[in-house]
């Protein structure tokens, strides 16, 4: 079996036990956090969010690209979210290569351009600090100045405040 069809299974005992119900659509607590895709950081745990309290963009480093604004854009001007949590972490894959490196051997390998920046970065606070500032400069946001940017520590849980 494969790991799609455990988690369809795991989907299914869900939702066989899944209450009608209607939660808020805009986030109540008016909050986006942008973090890494890596599968040990349980944000909404981490942080004591309850479904529907706050909007939750993932990606690779948790780097705020040109579709992560996108995605703020939306959860600003639509989902009505005012506040953003920028998320990185340590032990992050994105500190473990190069941009070119990833580039030659993908390129290598598929013989297909690469049409993008991986963005990985070997300075974790310094990205986190370039990240804020990518929201803070964007014209398309509505809320610029409630950013804040953080480390999460993976081996201790602890949320550090990067200024």
């Amino acid at each position: 079996m494969s790991a799609i069809d455990d988690v369809l299974a795991n989907n299914a005992a869900f939702a066989a036990a899944y209450e009608d119900r209607d939660p808020p659509r805009p986030p109540r607590r008016r909050l986006a956090v942008v973090a890494c895709m890596d599968s040990r950081l349980d944000i909404y745990r981490m942080l004591g969010l309850a479904e529907g309290e706050a909007h939750v963009i993932r990606n690779a480093g948790g780097v705020v690209t040109q579709d992560t604004i996108r995605s703020l854009v939306v959860s600003q001007r639509i989902g009505g979210t005012r506040e953003v949590m920028l998320m990185h972490n340590t032990e992050c894959g994105m500190l473990t290569f190069r941009d070119a490196e990833l580039r030659r051997r993908v390129e290598s390998e598929t013989g297909a351009e690469v049409p993008f920046a991986f963005q990985a970065f070997s300075d974790l606070e310094e990205q986190v600090r370039r990240s804020v500032a990518r929201i803070r400069e964007s014209p398309l946001l509505v809320h610029r100045d409630a950013v804040r940017g953080f480390v999460y520590e993976v081996r201790t849980g602890r949320l550090r405040e990067v200024r």
